[in-house]
């Protein structure tokens, strides 16, 4: 199965200037896109950290909060949870500027497909940033609470969010992978067969990504963020032996 190949069809050919040009082009509407989200989020941005807070919140004693202890730290904090979150809420402006950055390499039945792209793309990062906020980081916070349960307690709210961030953000960028092996294999640079031929290889990398992005050292959480990973690239396996793109025939 394959998308049909146009071979008489020339891609458009541009020089290094025209592709800054483009690229800035690009970057600029992320940029704002970016601000228009965080300003969009700044008047929930209380509720939005109460939100985020729950992974933790809900392991803590009844009527414990998580502390700060400079007098501007609740200022900046939410500054920062209402980036975070504008950051999902521009996603699709920010995925679609991808798109048409990288549309000039491709045919033009190929660039046909930027609605499900936009859609696929949108979709598999905020389920990312889902399942490292509903699954993986709530097993963190719970296996760190049980370690120190013989200290007393005292969470800040920058350190929670810098680690919550980081694992939801992580996770999102993660859950491209069948996204990025897609491009690649449509551009020809990998096939179904050297992704499983270097499957093993991709699984040390997965662990050691995961062990960067897990706050923990255990292996049990690493591979709670590992096994999605892995499921993600034999997804993408398959999505390159679908639409991978195929050696021309004379």
């Amino acid at each position: 199965m394959s998308w049909p190949e146009a071979r008489e069809e020339e891609l458009p050919r541009m020089t290094l200037l025209e592709h800054l040009e483009e690229l800035r082009k690009r970057l600029l509407v992320s940029i704002v896109a970016l601000f228009v989200g965080f300003l969009l989020c700044w008047n929930w941005a209380r509720e939005i950290f109460a939100f985020l807070a729950k992974p933790l919140t809900q392991f803590l004693p009844e009527g414990e909060k998580l502390a700060f202890t400079g007098l501007v730290d609740p200022f900046m904090l939410y500054i920062k949870v209402a980036a975070l979150a504008g950051v999902f809420v521009a996603s699709p402006v920010i995925l679609y500027q991808l798109w048409l950055f990288v549309a000039p390499a491709l045919y033009r039945h190929e660039r046909k497909v930027a609605s499900l792209f936009l859609l696929v793309t949108t979709v598999f990062f905020v389920l990312g940033g889902y399942f490292g906020y509903a699954v993986a980081f709530p097993m963190v916070c719970k296996f760190l609470l049980e370690i120190g349960r013989d200290f007393r307690q005292v969470l800040t709210i920058n350190e929670y969010f810098s680690m919550a961030s980081k694992v939801i953000l992580g996770l999102g960028l993660v859950f491209e992978l069948p996204v990025l092996i897609l491009f690649l294999a449509r551009l020809g640079v990998v096939t179904h067969r050297f992704l499983l031929r270097h499957f093993r290889y991709a699984v040390l990398a997965i662990f050691i990504v995961a062990a960067i992005i897990t706050p923990t050292p255990d292996i049990p959480t690493q591979s709670v963020f590992a096994l999605p990973m892995i499921a993600l690239y034999l997804l993408g396996v398959l999505v390159a032996w679908l639409f991978g793109k195929r050696p021309e025939t004379s």
